[in-house]
């Protein structure tokens, strides 16, 4: 089979055209496609389809990943921008659609991307420089060849995407379980379904629960994926990701390396949240070209309504680094959502509020600056067979913010809740929770949640943070994911304790063994002291927006 076959004649599907317009770009143009075959060093060949414009391309995009190249994913990966005039590589990762190989995900983008890079200057349609554009593993793909820049990269693009899928799964110390929905995706997308494959992803948090609640769960993920995902195993079980099993995973390197513009855009509720602040602090500090743009999404963005966002300024970035055929139109380097009062905000740079404010928490479930906190202490109980549900939050799907007051509710569950603001406050920035805590058994989980509630006594969550605690202790300190929410005047602010959250995360057994390997589980008595002795940090504005 040739490297690349004859390009057809021009068309453009009515669906790009519609999609163009519901996002807010200029007009569709016509666009041609041809399928491709990219050589790898270890003889493995991957499949790819290459888009070229009627008129004279603007430049070369490169996008590639694990989700096949069907119409959902060439939509927002690869139509859109061939629509305006790019041309655009859109390949499959080894091991997934008709690409050869094995699939090991994450483990060999670094050098299969080099290797994409090498075969597009061989191309006739290269022009001697490329950008990169796309999301969530399609961003982790930019960070791994980012590792080491190649010199006519001169652009990129990265939504809602990890550069460390290590600190992902298990950085809080616990083991993330969308892990479990994401290997279904994978294996059902290898089915040639990508409507399935997405249907898989949504509903697969109610399919796999009994999976997620079996001990020990490793053996259980081994019964149902058998083998059609045999590197899942090694996920579940090297809980260490200092290990060599996990460098390819993470490259926190292309951070300090990368000197090429970069538009990052993420969402407040959106599972790489973290990361991405992390991206764009680091490449500024650096003095690297970067952008910032924070919705109020989560992790399945484009699905709600952020391609209006998005996409525009993604084609502004485009045009101005890639084309050279426009100054940027953007006007601040970060723009961010504030959910509290439900609207977008532009900002010089991303910093952190400096009217730092400590709460107090008080033995009688108050949350007050007052020195003289009551006094005492509370506890609850975690129980794994019936652990503390996750309500909410950063998810791939079904979170975002809801209303959690069944979550405060519950009786493995401690609430603490302020007097209402007398005026508006912003918080900016990771409010962060120092708790007086001990446990039944040394081996305990956190989840803390900060919350607005309004004067009807309705909870909204507003940025949550976990942490899996070893050993013995007396103390816990915990950094929650930033955020930016006003807190209007009349409402409350409202801190939950709980020992898990699951189905996000697993369960904590007690026992101190992997959470993915044990297969004892124990209820553990959490307790809190009070009086000044736990408390909560909010970063808020000062009067003058710092």
């Amino acid at each position: 089979m040739p490297l690349h076959s004859r390009t057809p004649a021009p068309r453009l599907p009515r669906a790009v055209r519609r999609h163009a317009k519901q996002n807010g770009l200029p007009p569709a143009r016509p666009f041609s496609v041809a399928p491709a075959r990219i050589p790898m060093r270890d003889g493995v060949t991957l499949g790819a389809d290459v888009y070229s414009p009627a008129d004279a391309s603007r430049g070369v995009l490169l996008t590639w990943g694990p989700y096949g190249r069907g119409a959902y994913i060439a939509r927002s990966a690869a139509t859109v921008w061939a629509a305006q005039g790019y041309t655009v590589v859109l390949a499959s990762s080894r091991g997934t659609a008709d690409s050869g190989g094995d699939l090991d995900p994450q483990r060999t983008e670094v050098e299969d991307g080099h290797d994409i890079v090498a075969w597009m200057r061989q191309q006739s349609w290269y022009a001697g420089r490329f950008a990169t554009v796309g999301g969530s593993y399609l961003a982790h793909t930019q960070w791994a060849l980012l590792d080491d820049p190649e010199p006519d990269h001169v652009a990129a693009v990265t939504m809602v995407g990890p550069h460390d899928f290590a600190r992902h799964a298990w950085g809080t110390g616990t083991f993330r379980l969308d892990f479990f929905g994401w290997a279904e995706q994978i294996v059902l997308q290898k089915s040639g379904s990508t409507l399935k494959a997405l249907v898989g992803i949504v509903t697969s948090t109610r399919r796999l629960r009994p999976i997620l609640r079996s001990a020990p769960l490793v053996d259980a993920a081994e019964a149902h994926f058998g083998d059609r995902a045999p590197w899942f195993r090694e996920r579940l079980t090297r809980d260490d990701i200092d290990t060599d099993y996990w460098t390819p995973m993470r490259h926190g390197g292309s951070l300090e390396r990368a000197t090429l513009p970069i538009l990052i855009q993420g969402g407040w509720q959106d599972i790489f949240l973290p990361q991405t602040i992390e991206q764009y602090r680091t490449l500024r500090a650096r003095g690297v070209e970067v952008a910032l743009t924070v919705g109020p999404w989560v992790h399945i963005a484009l699905r709600s309504g952020a391609g209006a966002v998005m996409m525009p300024e993604t084609l502004d970035w485009l045009d101005t680094h890639l084309a050279g055929i426009t100054d940027s139109t953007r006007p601040e380097r970060v723009r961010a959502y504030d959910k509290g009062a439900e609207r977008w905000v532009g900002l010089d740079d991303w910093r952190t509020g400096t009217d730092l404010a400590v709460l107090r928490l008080g033995a009688d479930g108050g949350l007050s600056p007052a020195t003289d906190a009551a006094e005492g202490e509370r506890s609850f109980v975690f129980d794994p067979e019936d652990p503390t549900p996750t309500v909410g939050g950063n998810l791939i799907a079904g979170g975002g913010y809801v209303d959690d007051r069944k979550l405060g509710a519950r009786e493995d569950v401690l609430v603490y809740t302020s007097e209402p603001f007398p005026a508006s406050r912003t918080i900016a920035g990771a409010p962060v929770v120092e708790l007086a805590h001990r446990t039944q058994h040394p081996d305990a989980d956190l989840f803390v949640r900060v919350g607005d509630v309004d004067p009807k006594g309705r909870s909204t969550n507003i940025t949550d943070g976990y942490v899996r605690l070893v050993g013995p202790h007396d103390r816990a300190a915990l950094a929650l994911f930033e955020t930016l929410y006003t807190i209007k005047a009349g409402h409350r602010l409202r801190l939950t304790v709980a020992g898990g959250s699951f189905p996000q995360f697993a369960r904590n057994s007690g026992t101190g063994q992997n959470p993915a390997t044990a297969a004892t589980m124990v209820t553990n008595t959490h307790t809190i002291s009070h009086g000044g002795a736990s408390v909560l940090r909010v970063p808020f504005l000062d009067t003058n927006g710092s």
